[in-house]
């Protein structure tokens, strides 16, 4: 009888719903910063690093509305322009009110759960980039001692490190829902394997098969497999002369070698380049060898910057940029990026610079 009872009740709101003409899909409302009646905003998606329309609408009486249904929560952008610069914001589409509103200093969508959420995180982000951008005017005064500077650097530094924490905050307590998987597929790069893999296992079974956290679980798959204490894998390129060359040429035999991810485009690599130069002519006959791993296009390039910057150890390359060989089998996404290697061929250290990197080359060298 219950049952009975429960379904008649069910179907009476079905019925109501149809008459009414109740939607269950999304309508965004929204206003414009300094826009006229007549004008034109856009929903639109990110492909790649473009924007792609998907629908318009006018604005009349000063607002404008989108309308539509949505199957799952996804982010998107809507977007004006009307002079140089463009007004936009990133939200996420699904169903319920959306309240939008563009500004030339602030903007903001807000009315359904995921947005809510994450529009509570941009403000937080508003306000530390307030404070930052108060910090980049004040270091233009000339007037400022170094002493004064140091500190504005100083207060920077920490702003930089709270917006770091907001971040990490954001994707932790957000995990279970779009907000925060969409962000941790931005800032992943940021975070240990270890907090990675701790992030990943509470990602819901309807993301887990999404292009960019499949990617994610390879490429941290990746810094697993040439993490420090795992044995170096190899893999094989052509050095500047044509010649095939592997890394195990020079890994595993009894000398310390660091494989050096660099790129002749790639200002911080040239910069660093120097330091190198000095550390190889100190260790080369002390049991140290270094393996230049070049992400260049330009073959010409290439030669060129080896020649220039003097760089005299062996150097090798497939020339296919981002998606070099190495640098994908040892998950490099930035560089410059140094891998130390033992004499056994066991990876000692990833990722140091500078003054790091030359102590545990002079710890590791005998």
């Amino acid at each position: 009888m219950k049952k009975f009872t429960y379904l008649v009740i069910a179907t009476a709101a079905l019925s109501i719903a149809a008459c009414t003409g109740q939607k269950t899909g999304y309508v965004i409302t929204g206003t414009v910063e300094g826009a006229t009646d007549g004008d034109t905003v856009y929903l639109q998606e990110r492909t790649g690093r473009n924007l792609t329309k998907l629908d318009t609408a006018i604005i009349s009486n000063g607002k404008f509305t989108f309308e539509g249904v949505q199957d799952s929560a996804i982010n998107r952008y809507v977007t004006y322009k009307n002079g140089a610069e463009p007004l936009m914001i990133d939200f996420f589409l699904e169903n319920g009110n959306i309240n939008v509103a563009l500004g030339t200093e602030k903007s903001s969508a807000t009315g359904t759960p995921n947005n809510d959420a994450y529009q509570e995180i941009k403000n937080k982000i508003d306000e530390l980039n307030a404070k930052m951008n108060a910090i980049y005017e004040a270091m233009g005064d000339t007037t400022l001692s170094d002493e004064q500077k140091a500190a504005k650097q100083e207060e920077g530094a920490k702003i930089e490190e709270e917006f770091n924490k907001v971040i990490k905050e954001g994707v932790e307590k957000n995990i279970t829902n779009p907000i925060g998987v969409f962000m941790f597929k931005q800032t992943f790069m940021n975070n240990t394997t270890a907090e990675n893999d701790a992030l990943l296992l509470q990602i819901p079974a309807n993301f887990q098969k999404d292009d960019g956290i499949v990617q994610i679980k390879e490429f941290i798959d990746k810094q697993k497999k040439t993490a420090v204490g795992s044995k170096f894998i190899d893999f094989e390129m052509l050095t500047p002369e044509g010649k095939s060359v592997k890394l195990s040429d020079y890994v595993g035999k009894g000398k310390v070698v660091l494989v050096d991810f660099w790129a002749s485009w790639c200002g911080p690599c040239r910069r660093e380049m120097p330091s190198l130069v000095e550390t190889y002519a100190k260790y080369k006959d002390k049991n140290f060898e270094i393996v230049g791993v070049s992400l260049d296009q330009d073959e010409a390039a290439w030669k060129e910057a080896i020649k220039s910057m003097n760089m005299t150890w062996p150097q090798m390359s497939d020339l296919k940029f981002w998606q070099s060989e190495g640098a994908q089998l040892y998950a490099v996404n930035s560089i410059p990026h140094t891998v130390l290697i033992d004499g056994d061929g066991t990876i000692i250290a990833r990722g140091l610079h500078g003054e790091e990197l030359q102590t545990k080359i002079a710890e590791s060298v005998k």
